[in-house]
């Protein structure tokens, strides 16, 4: 692509850089409209900003944002600065602001190495421009249903950009029969990443975002389940079936709400570690940066060693020290994100308050009805769960999903402001864990960060 003239370079760089400065002196993110700023300029400002940097971009619905905090501590580890879209801006106009503030005035990079997080959507718009060395999919699911329609259009989405970067070293999720898909009739070389061992329950699923073949429609079978439509997947008529992977989780010796240890394979070597944050789905994301950093050529035992180091990214599981007890935070934000942070809030067992926030802004999607297919029951069953609050835009709507879950309506209290829960954390004698969706996580986080001297959501 033809990179922009030097004089629109130099305009477009300071746009961005002026913008920036003025919005965090007054105390705001300045991660996408200094971007924008710089676009007004040039359109193609990120060609010219990118040029010569190794880049490894992170798309999918679920884990990006934690995948892309383990690869750049991992890249920081291994002894070269890093740049990140840490704040989470993962559009068109985010990645524009922060590669082009790390540029000179003349729009050459100043840090020759990046890791950035890309909205699905946008991925066919980012790659053409910055030509990444590796790109990571992390998993399909419903999201955002007003914005994206049918998760096949994510899909394709995706595939759009793929198509774009034939170069690119594709590190796939083996698991997921939708992102497999994205390995067919492209040049790109493909490193495979799974779970080679079964995890939770094994029944079928009853709400799934790939029940069916996505080549001729037949139900999928399973030799075993990980977490939703994940596992080792086969459709016992056209043949389609998982790959084998070649970064796999083999075995799971312990897990806590302190992290995990475990056993990965690579290339058929095993290695002991440890992850640094609880959860199923943060093994998956460990696996997509042991295979991104493996593809993208960091050395492998310090890799694996700097998993143990990484904790929470900003409000997935994020903790605040407000009071006699800990406060954590933790995003959700469609069906299958949420159901694995219920497992995970139901599986500690000692008592606790819960806070449940929803909003339904742009940046959340404006319909919210996948609060009924994820699995509230589970939590409402929970004897741990002491007192419930709702908070948002659409708390009247969680309360009632609570309500019909089985949770008992004299114990659920609605909060009007993110002050009142903050207090309400720093009175408790119990942990108290806050599952808010996007938008009401940064209004949220803003107010704890404050509160207990964290910093600001884009460092």
């Amino acid at each position: 692509m033809k990179k922009p003239d030097l004089f629109r370079s130099i305009l477009a760089v300071a746009a961005c850089k002026a913008a920036r400065g003025v919005l965090r002196l007054t105390g705001r993110g300045g991660t996408a409209a200094p971007g924008k700023a710089a676009l007004f300029f040039a359109r193609d400002i990120l060609a010219r900003t990118s040029e010569g940097m190794e880049i490894i971009v992170v798309t999918g619905t679920n884990g990006k944002t934690t995948t892309c905090r383990m690869l750049e501590h991992a890249m920081t580890k291994d002894g070269s600065p890093c740049l990140a879209n840490k704040s989470g801006a993962n559009l068109l106009s985010g990645v524009t602001a922060e590669i082009s503030c790390n540029a000179d005035w003349l729009g050459r990079p100043k840090t020759k190495r990046a890791v950035i997080e890309c909205d699905e959507g946008a991925l066919k718009q980012v790659v053409p421009l910055i030509h990444p060395k590796v790109i990571v999919v992390t998993n399909l699911f419903r999201d955002q249903l007003d914005r994206y329609g049918e998760i096949t259009h994510t899909r394709d989405a995706i595939r759009t950009g793929i198509e774009k970067v034939p170069e690119s070293i594709l590190c796939l999720n083996a698991d997921d029969s939708l992102v497999s898909s994205l390995a067919e009739n492209v040049p790109n070389r493909v490193v495979w990443y799974g779970v080679n061992t079964p995890l939770g329950d094994q029944r079928d699923p009853e709400v799934s975002d790939a029940k069916y073949c996505i080549h001729c429609g037949t139900p999928y079978q399973y030799h075993y389940h990980t977490y939703a439509h994940l596992g080792d997947f086969y459709c016992p008529h056209c043949g389609y079936h998982r790959q084998a992977p070649e970064v796999a989780l083999t075995k799971v010796e312990e897990m806590d709400a302190t992290g995990t240890r475990a056993e990965l394979s690579f290339g058929g070597r095993t290695h002991q570690v440890t992850v640094g944050l609880p959860a199923v789905y943060n093994l998956y994301n460990a696996l997509a940066a042991a295979a991104a950093g493996t593809a993208f050529g960091l050395e492998e035992d310090g890799l694996l060693a700097s998993l143990a180091d990484v904790h929470s990214s900003f409000g997935r599981m994020e903790t605040f020290r407000t009071g006699q007890a800990l406060t954590q935070m933790i995003l959700v934000k469609n069906p299958a994100g949420c159901n694995q942070a219920l497992s995970y809030v139901t599986g500690i067992q000692q008592d606790k308050v819960l806070v449940l926030c929803l909003n339904d802004r742009t940046a959340d999607g404006h319909d919210i009805s996948w609060i009924w297919d994820a699995d509230y029951e589970k939590l409402a069953g929970d004897p741990h769960v002491v007192q419930w609050y709702v908070f948002g835009d659409r708390a009247e709507d969680m309360q009632l999903r609570l309500k019909y879950a089985g949770a008992d309506p004299a114990k659920i209290q609605l909060l009007h402001n993110e002050e009142e829960i903050l207090k309400m954390a720093q009175a408790s004698a119990l942990p108290v864990f806050i599952l808010p969706n996007y938008t009401s996580m940064l209004s949220l986080r803003k107010v704890f960060s404050e509160a207990t001297g964290g910093s600001a959501f884009w460092k």
